[in-house]
Formats: structure tokens, C-alpha cells, sequence
């Protein structure tokens, strides 16, 4: 990539990140109402905390095996929690401010640098790193021997687990702007599939070759930012089947195993969706949490008390919908019809990432780094 190519891709970044700053925040946005006592329907209580060092401005999507969970700060510090205990399996400091992580199989993490540097780890020592062509946003995959990465000028790169030995490179061409959030990239059986510009895009994993594509959303728009429709990181997979979100656009749902697009509903959210095999949830750009029905994506329920506040993509518990907001809390909603079960608190800094499950231990992640494992009573 030329200087000036790479200068436009990043003034891009950050024209986008301005512009989605001046909407969340303007000065006519509506404060969000007083949420007021909640009665513990479903009892949960904090069983430890851990310190990784400050998320801030990190795409984090922390990767779970088993009981350990994965998690990087923005200063370069990558962490395996034991979950069910907090304890430091291991712990590596970089010496590079990072964009992007964390992607494990267990085995091996990868993280990627601002200076788009994609390093994997083992055991907490540095194994290899490799320089990337373009910023990057979404967590790696480590999956089949290999790190796929997907950087924001819709590369999709392939590289040896082992070495670090590039294997192959394609490129999409797709909108001017570039969405600074967690995209999707993920393997489905033998295929890796991707969310490049709206469309889910099915990939060999051996040659790059692409398989299928189906589009979730088209862009519509009249300007750069209207036009943004890509694909977000936190999916719903139920089989071949793979649910997600279009950003500000739609919610669709796939068969990778023909490439083919179920439905599609119009949904206007900034975050990912989770779900089982009867019934899909995501949190729309106001706050309102949506349920919808996974067959066809018919309406099931919304849930509005939470309008204004920025929200994380969901994460489906039992018989709750977990989700974070950016004053620190944590609300645990029934899936049946959004009303509260719970509400848990952290260091009030804001929720920085999708809240994930790892050994019947509920893990929030905040962006001062302070890290709480939950349990239910």
C-alpha cells in the first residue's frame, strides 16, 4: 500500500470515529432515565476481580477455551485469566499500543499492533509477527494451524500458525470509510467465512478462493457514512447457520453451507446480536433491546428502558440476555420478554466489550481494565 493510500485509509478511520462521536454525543441527545432499584430475580454475586491494564479505545473481543479467557489492554499487556478463580495463567507485555485482539485457539494469541504489526503469542512468549498492509479493527482467528486476519481495507490474509510464513492475500474493494468496530471472521466447518461490505463472503481456507457470497445489506446511503453496512463481529450460529448484523441496516441470517441468504430484516444497530435456535437479540442504536424470531426475523419483543445508554452486542445466558452499558453496568434481561432479572455494577468506566462466559463464570470487561468474574447464587 502506497503512503497516500494508507493516509486516506486512516484519515477515514478517524473521520468515521468523529462523526459516530458527534451523533452519540451531541447536545441534543436525550439523557437516559433513572433506572431506579431492581429486585434480583435471578441472583448473581462477584466471586473475583483482576486487573489487565486500560482497554480505552481497543476493539477488545476477549477469547474464551475452556476456563481460560484471553484479554489484551490497549498498552500492549495480553492476559490468560483463569476463569473461575481470576488467576494469571500468563501474561506478555508488548512494547506496541494495540488496535485489535484477542484471537486463540488455546494454544496460541494474536493481537494486532497499531502500527499494524500482527504478533502471536504462545504461552505468553512472543512467537512471530508479521507486518500487515492496513490498520485492522477485528480480532484475529487462529483456527486449523493458521492466523486469518481481515484489516480495514477488506484484506483477508492467511498466515503459518506455526511461522508466521504469509500464505495468501485477497482484497475486496469496498466503501471509502472504514468502521473502527469488530468484524466477522470466523470458520464454519471447512470454510472461513467473513463479512466484507454487507455480504457474508464464504473463502477456501487452503487458497483464499472465495466459495459463495450473500449479501445481508446493500449500501443505500446518500453520503460515506449512510453507506456503511458492514458485517459486525458477534454472531448467532446454530449449525451452518450463521445470524448477524449489517451495521445501521439489517439483521440476516445464512446458510454457509450453500451460500445462501435466508432473510434479511431491516435493523438499525451498532453492535453485534446473539441467539440460540428459536430466537435472536441485539441492542439497536438507541438503547432498545430487540428480539426477533429466528426462523424469519419476525419481531418478538423490545425492551426500551435502556434507550441513551450505548450498549454492547448481547450475550445470551440461560434465561437472560446479558448486556453492558458505557456507565459500568451490567443488565441481565429475561430472554422471554426483556424484563429485568438483574443488574450488576463494575468501576463505573463503561462495559468495554461483549461480556463472554467461560466455566459458568460471567466475564466483564471495563475500560479502565478492571476485570470481574460473576456467578450465579
Amino acid at each position: 500500500m502506497s503512503a497516500r493510500a494508507a493516509w486516506r485509509l486512516c484519515a477515514s478511520a478517524v473521520l468515521l470515529a468523529l462523526a459516530l462521536v458527534l451523533v452519540a454525543c451531541g447536545s441534543s441527545r436525550p439523557k437516559p432515565v433513572e433506572l431506579g432499584a431492581v429486585v434480583p430475580l435471578l441472583p448473581v454475586h462477584q466471586v473475583w476481580q483482576a486487573q489487565i491494564g486500560a482497554v480505552d479505545s481497543l476493539v477488545l473481543s476477549p477469547s474464551v477455551h475452556g476456563s481460560t479467557v484471553v484479554l489484551a489492554s490497549r498498552g500492549g499487556a495480553v492476559t490468560a485469566l483463569d476463569a473461575r478463580t481470576g488467576a494469571s495463567l500468563w501474561r506478555a507485555q508488548l512494547s506496541e499500543v494495540l488496535s485489535a485482539g484477542v484471537g486463540s485457539d488455546g494454544d496460541r494469541a494474536a493481537v494486532v499492533s497499531r502500527d499494524r504489526q500482527l504478533i502471536v503469542l504462545q504461552a505468553g512468549r512472543e512467537l512471530w509477527r508479521q507486518p500487515l498492509p492496513a490498520q485492522t479493527f477485528t480480532a484475529p482467528l487462529v483456527a486449523g494451524g493458521r492466523v486469518f486476519v481481515m484489516t480495514a481495507d477488506r484484506s483477508v490474509l492467511a498466515f503459518d500458525g506455526q511461522t508466521g510464513y504469509p500464505l495468501w492475500n485477497q482484497q475486496r474493494r469496498g466503501e471509502n470509510l472504514v468502521l473502527r468496530e469488530n468484524g466477522l471472521l470466523m470458520a464454519v466447518g471447512d470454510t472461513l467465512v467473513a463479512g466484507l461490505s454487507g455480504r457474508m463472503v464464504g473463502f477456501d481456507p487452503d487458497s483464499g478462493l472465495i466459495r459463495w457470497e450473500a449479501p445481508i445489506a446493500t449500501a443505500r446511503g446518500t453520503n460515506d457514512v449512510e453507506r456503511l453496512v458492514e458485517l459486525l463481529g458477534g454472531v448467532s450460529r446454530e449449525g451452518s447457520v450463521v445470524c448477524a448484523r449489517a451495521f445501521q441496516a439489517a439483521v440476516g441470517c445464512v446458510d454457509t453451507a450453500r451460500g445462501a441468504l435466508l432473510w434479511t430484516r431491516s435493523s438499525h444497530g451498532a453492535r453485534g446480536i446473539d441467539g440460540d435456535a428459536q430466537a435472536l437479540f441485539g441492542a439497536q442504536s438507541n438503547g432498545t433491546v430487540q428480539a426477533w424470531k429466528r426462523a424469519d426475523g419476525a419481531p418478538l419483543w423490545s425492551y426500551d428502558v435502556l434507550r441513551y445508554r450505548t450498549l454492547t452486542a448481547p450475550l445470551l445466558l440461560g434465561r437472560s440476555v446479558v448486556v453492558g452499558d458505557d456507565s459500568g453496568l451490567v443488565h441481565l434481561l429475561s430472554r422471554e420478554d426483556g424484563t429485568p432479572l438483574n443488574r450488576l455494577s463494575t468501576d463505573g468506566s463503561g462495559v468495554a466489550a461483549t461480556p463472554v462466559v467461560a466455566d459458568k463464570t460471567l466475564v466483564v470487561v471495563t475500560r479502565q481494565g478492571s476485570v470481574y468474574g460473576f456467578r450465579p447464587d
